[in-house]
């Protein structure tokens, strides 16, 4: 697939661990790095994952949040 920021046809690598997802998160929302420009994207879509980010880390960090209230009580 074409990377949709530089692109370029170069190899993409699927993520292993990201900063917003440690090691489930990339895989869920299948984020792939361009081999060029070393930036990530989907990689069934070729779109951004940001929308995808922001809404895994909002929920993640939700999660975490209520156990540790339940948790406290």
């Amino acid at each position: 697939m074409t990377c949709p920021h530089c692109h370029q046809d170069a190899p993409s690598t699927p993520a292993g661990f990201t900063w917003w997802g440690g090691l489930i998160g990339a895989k869920v929302l299948n984020h792939v790095i361009c081999g060029a420009c070393r930036r990530g994207y989907n990689g069934r879509t070729g779109q951004s994952n940001t929308t995808g980010i922001v809404i895994y880390s909002v929920v993640v960090g939700g999660i975490v949040l209520a156990l540790t209230l339940a948790l406290l009580r």
